[in-house]
């Protein structure tokens, strides 16, 4: 995925990182036990709720606290992802105790497992990086924009089959990429990604409605596979693509 350099999903029961350096943002959930670490000679903690952000090229270390294991997620996300400026604001504050960007990140780790999901997990982790430039900057977020929100739904719609990407669309709109997800969310009450999959669900039933043969249904709609069709053909009409297909189902 654009702007994430590594991923990483560990279990360590007793292993304990040397001071060392990245060269990327280190964005960390702790998911089991806790991590105690030393960041710029002070000594830090993460674990439960809490949201770590290191800063890329500044020592750390990392163990276990109180000699337990651990267990983590992480995103290494490249530099240009944050402003260089928030390095000393991280450094300084590196706990974020936020539940609901503590979700949405790890609802990215949760879509980045399925490939037709990842622009799912682009658009919440563009919310979520808009997120900790707020609460390291503490600078407001600019108000949803309803036209930003049309002007995205028409292009949504003129690329809906090979799709087009959150940052694309951003480069082409002239907004940032956070902005035009929640300016959607707030006028249609969804994500992009989220409209853009229940109109190709309406285009694949349309498709099968027309006699196309179930394999081809797919790649015509615009889904990644067959099985990618099917998980969110059930969960938005109730049935699978077969049934559907069926002369004895019922099509509201």
């Amino acid at each position: 995925m654009a702007g994430v350099v590594e991923v990483l999903h560990a279990r360590f029961p007793s292993h304990a990182y040397p001071m060392h350096a990245h060269d990327a943002w280190t964005l960390l959930l702790v998911d089991d036990g806790a991590v105690r670490y030393d960041l710029d000679r002070h000594e830090r903690g993460a674990f439960g709720d809490v949201v770590t952000l290191l800063p890329p090229k500044v020592p750390h270390n990392g163990t276990g606290a109180n000699g337990h294991g651990f267990r983590k997620r992480v995103l290494y996300l490249s530099p240009e992802q944050l402003p260089e400026r928030l390095i000393g604001a991280s450094v300084d504050a590196p706990a974020l105790i936020d539940p609901g960007l503590h979700r949405m990140i790890s609802s990215v780790h949760r879509l980045l497992r399925s490939p037709g999901d990842s622009p799912m997990a682009t658009e919440l982790l563009a919310v979520s990086l808009e997120r900790l430039r707020v609460r390291l900057a503490a600078h407001p977020v600019p108000p949803p924009d309803a036209s930003a929100a049309r002007t995205l739904r028409d292009l949504l719609e003129a690329h809906l089959v090979p799709g087009i990407s959150l940052a694309d669309a951003s480069s082409r709109l002239h907004f940032a990429p956070a902005h035009l997800v929640r300016s959607f969310r707030r006028e249609y009450g969804m994500t992009p990604h989220q409209y853009v999959i229940s109109r190709r669900v309406d285009l694949a039933r349309r498709l099968i409605v027309s006699g196309h043969p179930l394999p081809s249904v797919a790649l015509r709609s615009g889904f990644y596979d067959q099985p990618h069709l099917i998980r969110h053909f059930k969960r938005i009409l109730g049935t699978t693509p077969r049934t559907f297909q069926s002369p004895a189902s019922v099509r509201p």
